[in-house]
Order: C-alpha cells, then structure tokens, then sequence
C-alpha cells in the first residue's frame, strides 16, 4: 500500500463535499506526472486531502476504494471520506517540516496528486 496527498480547490470540491457525498471519483487531473500518480493508486491506498486557496492546508484523510487505470490519461480512482485532520497542517508547517525538504509537494508546487512516505503521512495526520 502507498500514501498519497490529493490537492483540491475547496471552492470547487473541499473536503467537506467528500464528508457529505461519502464517496466520490476524483478527477480533473490535467499534469502527466499527477495523472501518473493517480493511475498508480491500489485499493486500500491512505490519501491526505489538501484544501489550496485560502486554506493551504491538509485538512483530511481519504481511502483509495477502486482504480481503473486503462485510460491513463483519465484514470478513474474512487475514494472514501476519512476523517478530518484534528489540527490541519498549512503549507508554511509542511515546508517547515524536514521531512518534506525533498517532496514534491514542495518542490513541485502545482503538482496536485503527491506521493508520500509513511513518515510524511504520519507527519501530516498525526497518526
């Protein structure tokens, strides 16, 4: 199994819709490196949802439900809501945060599908 962070644009779709609908596929991933991430999602996967805009912040945790990858340039990866993150982590922690000197979530700022370790993870949601 692996983590990942998924960015998303709260007045488009925030990690609140995703509480309310339970369930969601996620798209309008445009960036090959993202969209090659996103088709390398498994079943079982543990996402960090990260809200951009005013928030920039991670904000909640998800869980890969089904990835059907056949289109790679429309992998279509299904999610369940988690749990909200008990104290949000904003961009300025994260890249305070040594262990994030070398991710792309900070080195590829617009970089919306991002992989993590289990460090980063935990870092993030506090587990």
């Amino acid at each position: 199994m692996a983590d990942y962070l998924l960015k998303t644009e709260p007045t488009a779709y925030s990690f609140a819709d995703l509480q309310k609908d339970g369930e969601t596929i996620w798209d309008g991933v445009h960036n090959p490196v993202a969209l090659k991430n996103l088709g390398a999602m498994k079943p079982g996967d543990k996402l960090v949802i990260y809200e951009t805009g005013d928030h920039k912040s991670a904000v909640g945790t998800a869980t890969v439900i089904s990835v059907d990858a056949s289109d790679p340039k429309n992998p279509q990866v299904k999610l369940k809501a988690g749990k909200p993150i008990a104290k949000p982590k904003t961009l300025a922690e994260i890249k305070a945060n040594k262990l994030f000197a070398d991710s792309p979530l900070v080195r590829q700022g617009r970089l919306s599908v991002v992989p993590l370790n289990k460090a980063q993870y935990g870092a993030l949601t506090g587990s």
